[in-house]
């Protein structure tokens, strides 16, 4: 029984370690967009000690519970007393999935990646005009969301890599497979293996990409140890960016919002700034910035099993940059711009969008001879 797993290992003691003061629940973006407390990490930690103590069995308010969570970290941010409410909350939907508890929408992610080589099931693989796996300094990792639903992002960053002479290549890049772990299933292992092999193949020394999760799954994840064994750095592409001046400027008021994946699980919080700030003096933070941002709504599954509440913590983000008067608003996740550009109102005239389409826009701008991006 999942009951019995969940009081295995040290994961009693860590689930006990929450004393229920509710912290957490003023950073967490599912209990300020629904307020209910069986969805915020005080609820969860709750549900699973009466479980422990055999005051509660599984049930369905607990799938709907454990299984409905962006897993940004807010929680743990703000825990007092150390809760690693995420890394609880992996462990538990891991045990339940080993049971055959699961939401059918993770269930279903797990097959699409075990019959095809990305989440959507896509058998077309653009490469945006660009050869593949060719001898190069650098491979461009773009990422399902970047390579299947946001392909304005990713052909902007890999025209910047054309304009700054980057000796760049892509790959016949799979799913990376870091997200299965997320909903209770393990990484394939042709997965790793497969874009591990193409990677090596091109000689490459760095792995640069546009999706920060793809960033996080090569830098920590086990099924991937053999990539950072042989020295590959791998970066973000803000990390890159940071480092040129790409001669353009915009009097647009511009804000940006902190992907949780690239800041608060990857600590990276300045480079994109440092790049925006190149960019153009009329830049205002959000209100939930740095540490303390407002997740999207795209992560730990939610856009997939939950997209009701996903797109209402979006609509609750996007609320901030309506309030700041912002014309554009700049991110550097291409799931936070799918979801938050999925989430806009038509009312609102704001561009979203990714530092590298923003850039490109404003190249674009000067060559054409205007002084704002379209």
């Amino acid at each position: 029984m999942v009951d019995r797993l969940i009081r295995s290992g040290q994961l009693p003691d860590l689930i006990r370690r929450c004393n229920h003061c509710g912290s957490c629940q003023a950073g967490c973006p599912l209990f300020r967009t629904t307020s209910r407390t069986a969805l915020s990490a005080r609820g969860k930690m709750i549900i699973l000690q009466d479980i422990l103590e055999d005051r509660q069995e599984i049930c369905e308010g607990l799938i709907e519970s454990l299984f409905q969570c962006t897993l940004c970290g807010a929680c743990a941010a703000r825990c007092p007393a150390g809760v690693d409410a995420p890394g609880i909350i992996k462990a538990a939907r891991r045990d339940m999935v080993r049971t055959g508890i699961c939401h059918p929408a993770f269930r279903g992610m797990d097959q699409t990646l075990t019959e095809h080589r990305n989440i959507y099931a896509t058998e077309e693989h653009d490469t945006f005009g660009r050869k593949a796996s060719q001898r190069a300094e650098v491979v461009y990792f773009m990422g399902c969301v970047g390579r299947y639903r946001e392909g304005e992002a990713a052909a902007s960053s890999l025209d910047l890599l054309d304009y700054l002479h980057i000796d760049y290549t892509l790959v016949d890049e799979v799913c990376c497979g870091g997200a299965l772990e997320d909903v209770g299933f393990s990484i394939h292992e042709d997965l790793p293996a497969r874009n591990m092999a193409m990677i090596f193949d091109t000689g490459a020394n760095a792995v640069v990409t546009g999706c920060p999760y793809c960033m996080r799954t090569f830098r920590n994840k086990e099924a991937y140890k053999p990539l950072r064994d042989a020295g590959i750095e791998v970066m973000h592409i803000s990390q890159l960016l940071k480092e040129f001046d790409f001669g353009v400027r915009s009097e647009l008021k511009v804000t940006y919002h902190d992907p949780c994946d690239l800041g608060r699980h990857a600590g990276i919080y300045e480079a994109p700034r440092h790049i925006i700030g190149k960019l153009g003096s009329n830049f205002v933070e959000l209100p939930n910035h740095h540490g303390d941002s407002l997740c999207c709504g795209a992560g730990g599954g939610m856009r997939g099993a939950y997209a009701r509440n996903s797109i209402a913590m979006a609509r609750r983000r996007l609320e901030q940059v309506d309030e700041l008067g912002a014309d554009v608003l700049l991110t550097e996740c291409n799931s936070c711009v799918h979801n938050l550009n999925n989430a806009k109102l038509r009312k609102q005239k704001f561009q979203i969008c990714t530092i590298s389409q923003f850039i490109k826009r404003l190249l674009e701008d000067k060559w054409n001879g205007s002084s704002e991006p379209r």
